[in-house]
């Protein structure tokens, strides 16, 4: 103990408030008195040397307060005027620095520099006052009073004797009086009666000055609801080397240990206006929530009820454990349920039919998964009479959509949670629902996981911030030093939210005993003194009559430690103490435990002991808590669990040791202080008992850690920067990050940037660095440039430093997705591979850097011998070479010398000994393997997930097969070379027979026997043989069919057909299975294509094509079809393609190219009537008009016209059908259309230019088409209607009236276009029609041209990049599957390309309308992150205009989003919104219009911007089944086209899957392919079956006669592989075509139609 301890306790010296001068003056001669008296006895004392008085009074007076003689004036400028007078009063006003003004005073004193003086004062201080520090060495002369010291070490040496204890009793200091003191030092020597007449002097002085300076000094902050018993929580300096224990606290020593005891704080007085808040006179929510025998709140909750039930401030509660914070979110939760309830009229008999649960999530965070379940449990219970539905979701739990919907509050774990808001949908979208965010044990956010509660809460901010919405936050901690920051960091009010309650609020004052057992850290002595200090504190409570808790921190340790103490107990004859005997319920517990299995535990009851951890069986633990609880037994030894889990509090707890092993870390860790608190927390019966107490006993050189963090001494700091590298990918990924200007902002959200402004040395920041930059904005950005330049490193993002733009890359998005570091990625970019083998992937996963914490310990390498020598996969590259050596941390290093004792096994080998023992079922004895290797199987699963991924997005066949493979053999634990059977649960017996008697049977060899086969072949009987065939049967395989259909020179189609071959069981297939399935190369390295199926009940069969590119010149030999089962091991096919019979198409080079000619004017037009109608809409023709005018206006030749969207085919199209009417011809003109909407689109076009030259009639029926021509007639039909007229009966006359036939949209061309133009070709082939066809531009148009009969000359093919019209295509692919996380992923990358042009309006397509509604919230989402506060709306745009057409608006879903600029248009929106959001998107006002995709054949509108955003649909059947569909190329180059306007730039953004994206690239750059649909057309085989049954056909020549007038004559030439013929096979691939058309008899009796027929018959020729 130190001089001024034992000086303070022979004083008996307390801190005395002094109203007067004389009430002074009489304390000194009280205590000259007791100086004299104590003496003779301080001669006893260690150190102790005679003192004197010595004059400091200039010095101390500056620091003593107004109120205690020392009021200034103006008069006196060395206390008031000028710098220093203000620097005084900054002392003054700073209530936390009172204690450390001595302190200040005798640094200031010394001789030492001003920059030695900095650092002291600085360290004293805090770097939180590094203001009032400057002001301080500034002033320093002043403040000390003018006074220079000869010696000032020794001053602050003897000085700093008494300092120690704090301010003393009468603010004196006294010095050791040193032996060559000599001279005039400086020193003012008197005696007592000088210094009571110097002190009357000063007083006299004082009392003569005015009360007041005239100057107000700032005064300090005082938080209304911040309850703490002493003035000063704790003194530290900002490294934490000095503190201040709480008052009363006393250490003892002796030869075991060091103890310090911390008593009980003392409660502090209520205020005038608390009272403790009665439940009955709570709201009906929160009354009937609370358990019964609950009557009031405790005063925590009390005090804090108006704040958390009447409002919705963000809180930080800060109280001991125990203190009843859960209660405290309780009643947030039942804030949020009174909000989204309804208050109907009169009394409401259930109070839970009121509540709108669809409208809220509360999110719950807790700690650790123990503590979830416990939060879950309660929660659960006391809100169950409400009808909420409480879940936990934590570990490897996933929750469906039915599960997120109908569950209001999820508790979750941090890490889960932020795992979860990574994804943009599915668990992701509970985070848009979210009103309450709950953050349990907030101090967490000084160790590891820190990093993880800043990342979710800054995304949580950031979310509120952007939506406008309103997510409540509430923390709850322990008490903290800094409260104050971490209430900055979660945004709460520090005069509203913010409750900070210290120790006295604990329900049971709780006395802390903090042990530092002496002796070398994990000797065999300091053990043995642990277990002696564990006996006698042990036995000193139970001899008090209290029940103790003992914790430890392994299940093998519970018994072990009891064990011992029974034995010391036997031995030390004290038994009697612990004798459970005389309990009256002993013996009925006797009989309970005598029917456990459990002889430690059996044999402990004898002794009184029990124990308790998770190992144990429910049964068991659920007796140790019964007779606990009932105190039958007197000491419970049990893990941390039991603190987490279970409410069982004991008078005393004590914790032994504070070793505890740690899988995340692979090495054995300090007990953190969460644990301790927690576990303190359990000490004490509420309502039971007064008081409670709890020991930690700790290696000696560890007390002082936990005497701080326990006493919460030191500031929690951040432990964001080591994980900030990983969350600025998480973000980036999820699309709320996308500039170094966004993550600068991130970054202010966290909790990193409070604590660099409060604390900046810890994190590298200088004081001139923060003083010229207090937000620290060129820390943050250098902070975010380095992570982005390591992410861009490991191809993770791609990062443009000049503009800041910040892009995930699918490395990235993957990262992101599996939670995988970067610096694992690193190392899979150097060691990943395109053909590893299972060995080799073990190898990269042992290297992932989530297990560098893995040890390799010396007491583990026989056992990891034992399991290395019966896994299957070589774990060494020579596993006999004896001299392979390696450290025990890390790889094996170039100095090891051979026969060095070192460990013969690297982590890494042993992560790879521990996964494939996992996977193989081996049994590990030693505890920390077994938690290693817990660890290793938890943390596998998710890696190898993601090296699946990474392989597939490089396309690598090998390794993604062997990765599918591993991956279900740790989620299975089983290999793949394992019977496939062994996942159905089938007795042992059977499953050996079946690998003795029928290994080499495949699956499906066996479901295809009976049950008695079954049961013979294995050696059993039929009922074996069922269940054998029942398993089989269930076993999921599929057949799988395929067709070859080449679509370019250099593109092949495989289409494929997937059917389910398996009997579906609910119990074992649940609702869904997953597949994977790729089409790999010949070599088996690469992916070409690969697509994920998905089976359901309902599925028939899933239609899947894959169009992979493929050189003409040199195909290979094959492909492989690839089918792998996502969860079932060894269910997978391999379908070999041959490729020796495919005849590629012939490349086509000839196309047009578009000429630099002059342009036409109107007046080519030659009629009068058309150049008016004309040049009203255009001046002059365009190129592409001008080159192909002459050949379509001015001949009768018929032409062909393929070139890009929006070129100005149409008009063309609409000057030969003018021509058409001219004197001489037949004066009518057919136009056919693939669909109605064309059709009606052209008519109107028509009708609208007013030339009296044709009739303009719109046929709809064949009907309106047959009418008689009476006059020149322009007749619009589609191919339908033309089929209709030519199928049953054409006319003479209107074959002589025909003059054209214009054929538009021919890419567009089905089964039903192609054989109208086809019969109406056979038909006509006398007459003089002229044909004209339009279509966009083609990959090969010459079988086209031939079909419709065009000359060379009438040839017109131009490639897509042939327009005048400049337009951009850009491509984004997202590997993301078609879902709502596509379009929420994507739609920043659709607001970013809106605000690219600022000057043009977007049209947006997305698959269904169900997405218009959402992607609209989120672009306006994106709008209130730039804070446009008008969303897209341009700044000119009339706000009043805009309120008149909402007023208009009959859906109201579409107000909010035409409100922010934006439009919604799909075919459910009633006709009158459609035309008020035309007419706003025509005039401007709407800056962007969503449609659904099916809108782009029908939309008059175009834009400046076209997207698509992706480019599959989901079309459901009638049997339930849905099926994912893609986008049609005409769709796309539809979509396209509507960016084309003339004279400006248009721009196109595709944004889609990479597989996609390739091919639609592919064909917007070089042309459509377009091939004949006949062969698979029901409207053939109808008109093959009337013309038969009408006797229109007489012969199966009739039809091969017809065929060569179809397109599909020319293409089975050109590309017989399409059709399923070899080359030379043509008309014999026809004539099987019309074997197979051609009707069979309809009854037994009747013959098949005879060929040839009657003679008077008419056939199809004899029309023509």
């Amino acid at each position: 103990m130190d001089f001024a301890s034992q000086l303070n306790q022979l004083l008996g010296i307390e801190s005395v408030q002094h109203t007067s001068a004389e009430d002074l003056l009489k304390e000194i001669d009280a205590w000259q008195s007791e100086r004299q008296n104590v003496k003779p006895n301080l001669g006893l004392l260690d150190g102790y040397e005679p003192v004197e008085i010595v004059d400091e009074s200039p010095t101390l007076d500056v620091f003593r307060s107004p109120g205690r003689g020392t009021a200034t004036t103006t008069a006196e400028p060395s206390s008031s005027a000028g710098p220093a007078s203000q620097t005084v009063q900054k002392l003054r006003a700073k209530q936390n620095l009172q204690q450390l003004l001595p302190n200040l005073a005798t640094i200031l004193l010394s001789n030492k520099s001003d920059d030695a003086i900095s650092e002291e004062i600085l360290e004293l201080l805090g770097f939180e006052e590094m203001d009032l520090v400057s002001d301080v060495l500034r002033d320093r002369k002043a403040l000390s009073g003018g006074k220079e010291v000869s010696d000032p070490t020794s001053l602050v040496r003897e000085s700093d004797a008494f300092l120690e204890r704090g301010s003393g009793k009468r603010g004196k200091k006294v010095r050791h009086r040193h032996a060559d003191r000599g001279g005039d030092d400086g020193k003012i020597n008197f005696t007592a009666a000088d210094a009571k007449q110097r002190l009357h002097d000063q007083l006299a002085a004082n009392a003569a000055k005015p009360l007041f300076s005239g100057t107000a000094g700032p005064e300090a902050e005082v938080y209304p609801h911040v309850y703490t018993s002493s003035a000063i929580q704790s003194v530290t300096s900002s490294y934490g080397s000095k503190f201040i224990l709480p008052l009363g606290t006393t250490r003892h020593l002796d030869e075991l240990c060091e103890e310090v005891i911390i008593p009980p704080s003392r409660p502090i007085p209520p205020k005038i206006d608390e009272r403790l808040v009665p439940v009955a006179e709570l709201d009906p929510l929160p009354k009937g929530s609370f358990p019964e025998g609950y009557t009031e709140l405790n005063r925590m909750q009390s005090i804090i009820y108006p704040t958390v039930y009447r409002t919705n401030e963000n809180l930080l509660i800060c109280a001991p454990t125990g203190a009843g914070k859960t209660d405290v979110a309780m009643l947030s939760i039942l804030r949020v349920l009174d909000q989204h309830r309804t208050h109907p009229e009169g009394n409401v008999t259930n109070l839970g039919s009121t509540i709108n649960r669809d409208e809220f999530k509360i999110i719950y965070v807790a700690p650790m998964k123990a503590l979830a379940s416990e939060i879950v449990r309660k929660l659960g219970r006391r809100l169950a009479w409400l009808s909420i539905q409480v879940r936990e979701l934590t570990g490897d739990m996933q929750m469906t959509r039915a599960e997120i919907a109908e569950t209001q509050i999820i508790v979750t774990t941090p890490e889960k949670w932020d795992v979860v808001t990574r994804k943009p949908t599915g668990e992701g979208e509970l985070a848009s629902k979210v009103k309450l965010l709950i953050i349990d044990e907030v101090h967490l956010l000084n160790e590891e996981r820190g990093a993880v509660i800043e990342t979710i809460v800054a995304r949580t901010l950031r979310q509120v911030e952007s939506s406008q919405s309103v997510i409540r936050i509430v923390g709850l901690s322990a008490t903290l030093p800094n409260y104050i920051d971490v209430a900055d960091f979660l945004r709460v009010n520090r005069y509203a939210g913010l409750f900070y309650f210290d120790q006295s609020f604990r329900p049971v004052p709780l006395e802390q005993h903090f042990l530092g057992v002496k002796g070398k850290t994990n000797s065999p002595q300091q053990k043995k003194n642990l277990d002696r200090i564990v006996y006698e504190k042990v036995l000193e409570l139970v001899r008090e009559g209290h029940q103790v808790m003992v914790f430890v921190h392994a299940r093998k340790e519970t018994v072990k430690s009891a064990m011992a103490l029974s034995e010391t107990i036997l031995a030390e004859g004290v038994a009697e103490d612990f004798d459970p005997t005389e309990h009256p319920k002993w013996e009925t517990f006797r009989r309970d435990i005598s029917g456990s299995r459990n002889k430690e535990m059996k044999e402990l009851f004898e002794h009184g002991f029990g124990i308790h951890h998770a190992g144990m069986l429910r049964a068991d633990r659920n007796m140790m808590e019964r007779m606990f609880e009932a105190r039958a037994l007197k000491v419970l030894f049990c893990t941390a669990t039991l603190a987490w889990g279970v409410n069982l509090p004991a008078h005393a707890v004590l914790i032994k040791g504070t070793d505890i092993y740690d899988s995340g870390r692979g090495q054995f860790v300090d007990l953190s202080v969460l644990d301790v608190l927690q576990i303190f927390g359990r000490a004490g019966r509420p309502g039971m008992e007064t008081s409670g107490v709890g020991y930690i006993c700790t290696p000696d050189e560890k007390l002082d850690h936990y005497l701080n963090s326990v006493t919460s001494q030191h500031p929690i700091e951040s432990k964001f920067v080591a994980g900030m590298i990983d969350s600025l990918n998480a973000e980036i990924s999820l699309g709320t990050v996308s500039t170094v200007t966004e993550a600068v902002a991130w970054l202010g959200y966290t909790y990193l940037f409070v604590r660099m402004r409060k604390n900046p040395l810890v994190y590298g920041i200088s004081r001139d660095e923060l003083q010229d930059d207090p937000q620290l904005g060129n820390r943050r950005q250098q902070q975010i440039t380095i992570a982005a330049k390591r992410l861009a490193a490991a191809r993770m993002i791609q990062f443009d430093p000049n503009s800041g733009h910040l892009n995930v890359t699918e490395l990235g998005n993957i990262a992101a997705k599996y939670y995988i570091r970067h610096t694992s990625v690193e190392i899979f970019n150097k060691e990943f591979r395109p053909d590893m083998a299972e060995a080799d992937v073990l190898v990269l996963l042992s290297k992932s850097t989530e297990f560098d914490q893995i040890q390799v310990r010396e007491n583990e390498i026989d056992e990891l011998k034992g399991l290395e020598a019966n896994v299957p996969c070589q774990v060494r590259a020579d596993p006999d070479d004896s001299t392979f050596k390696v450290k025990t941390s890390g790889p094996a290093g170039e100095d090891d010398e051979p026969g060095k004792k070192t460990l013969m096994y690297t982590s890494q080998e042993k992560v790879n000994i521990l996964l494939q023992a996992y996977i193989s079922r081996a049994y590990i004895e030693d505890f920390a393997l077994v938690s290693d290797s817990a660890y290793v199987a938890q943390n596998a699963g998710r890696i190898i997930r993601a090296l699946l991924e990474i392989a597939l997005s490089r396309k690598w066949a090998k390794s993604t097969a062997v990765l599918v493979a591993m991956s279900k053999a740790i989620e299975k634990r089983m290999w793949p070379y394992d019977h496939p059977l062994n996942q159905f649960g089938l007795s042992r017996d059977l499953l050996y027979n079946l690998q003795q008697w029928a290994d080499e049977l495949s699956v499906h060899d066996l479901a295809a026997q009976s049950a008695a086969e079954l049961g013979k072949l294995v050696h059993l009987n039929e009922r074996h043989g069922q269940a054998l065939l029942r398993a089989a049967q269930e076993f999921p395989t599929a057949a799988i069919t395929y067709s070859l259909r080449p679509e370019t020179p250099d593109l092949l189609k495989i289409s494929i057909k997937v059917e389910p071959a398996f009997k579906w069981s609910e119990k074992i297939h649940g609702s869904f299975e997953r597949f994977w399935i790729w089409v790999e190369d010949a070599e088996g390295v690469f992916i070409l294509q690969w697509a994920q199926l998905t089976f359901r009940p309902t599925t028939k069969s899933i239609p899947t094509e894959f169009i992979v590119p493929v050189k003409a010149s040199s195909l290979p030999s094959h492909f492989t079809i690839r089918f792998i089962s996502d969860r079932w091991i060894g269910a997978e096919e391999d379908i070999p393609v041959p490729l020796t019979s495919v005849k590629m198409p012939t490349p086509f080079s000839n196309h047009s190219p578009l000429l630099n000619i002059p342009w036409l004017g109107t007046q080519v037009l030659q009629k009068m009537s058309l150049i008016q109608a004309y040049s009203r809409r255009m001046s002059r023709l365009n190129t592409l008009q001008s080159q192909c005018f002459f050949t379509l206006y001015n001949t009768s030749q018929n032409a062909l016209v393929a070139a890009p969207s929006a070129s100005g085919k149409s008009l063309l199209g609409q000057f030969s059908a003018w021509r058409a009417m001219a004197p001489g011809s037949g004066q009518l003109a057919l136009v056919v259309t693939p669909r109605k909407g064309p059709m009606q689109d052209l008519s109107v076009t028509l009708r609208a230019l007013r030339v009296n030259e044709a009739n303009i009639e719109t046929c709809a029926t064949a009907h309106d088409l047959s009418r008689p021509v009476r006059a020149p007639s322009i007749r619009i039909t589609t191919a339908a209607c033309v089929l209709a007229l030519v199928a049953e009966s054409i006319s003479a006359s209107f074959l002589n009236k025909l003059s054209l036939v214009l054929c538009e949209d021919l890419t567009e061309m089905g089964d039903e276009y192609e054989l109208a133009i086809s019969l109406l070709r056979c038909i006509g082939q006398t007459y003089p029609i002229r044909f004209v066809g339009l279509s966009l531009s083609l990959d090969n148009p010459l079988d086209l041209g031939d079909w419709l009969g065009v000359p060379e000359a009438g040839l017109f093919s131009l490639q897509p990049s042939e327009r005048e019209q400049i337009i951009t295509t850009t491509t984004r692919t997202s590997s993301i599957p078609h879902s709502a996380a596509f379009f929420k992923t994507n739609a920043k990358t659709v607001y970013s390309a809106i605000r690219a042009t600022p000057n043009d309006q977007a049209i947006v397509f997305v698959p269904s309308r169900s997405i218009c509604i959402p992607l609209a919230t989120d672009i306006t989402t994106q709008c209130a992150v730039d804070f446009a506060t008008r969303g897209l709306l341009n700044a000119d745009v009339d706000q009043e205009r805009v309120e008149y057409a909402l007023a208009q608006l009959g859906d109201r879903s579409l107000v909010e989003p035409v409100r922010h600029g934006i439009g919604i248009y799909h075919r459910g929106i009633p006709q009158g919104d459609q035309r008020v959001l035309l007419e706003l998107f025509a005039e401007g006002v709407l800056r962007v219009i969503i449609m659904s995709h099916e809108q782009c054949w029908t939309t008059p509108l175009r834009a400046g911007l076209i997207v698509t955003l992706g480019t599959q649909y989901l079309r459901f059947h009638p049997d339930g089944d849905r099926q994912l569909v893609n986008y049609s190329i005409n769709e796309v180059l539809r979509m396209q086209s509507l960016a084309v306007r003339h004279a400006l730039v248009g721009r196109y953004l595709l944004i889609c899957h990479p597989e996609e994206g390739d091919t639609f690239r592919r064909f917007l750059d070089h042309g459509l392919p377009l091939e004949s649909q006949l062969m698979e057309s029901d409207a053939f085989r109808k008109w093959v079956e009337e013309g038969v049954q009408k006797g229109k056909i007489k012969s199966r020549q009739d039809v091969m006669d017809m065929l060569s007038f179809t397109f599909l004559a020319r293409r089975v030439k050109s590309n017989p592989t399409y059709y399923d013929a070899e080359s030379g096979q043509v008309d014999e691939i026809l004539s099987r075509f019309v074997d197979r058309l051609w009707p069979a008899p309809k009854e037994p009796g009747e013959s098949a139609p005879v060929e040839g027929g009657e003679p008077n018959a008419t056939s199809l020729q004899s029309q023509s």
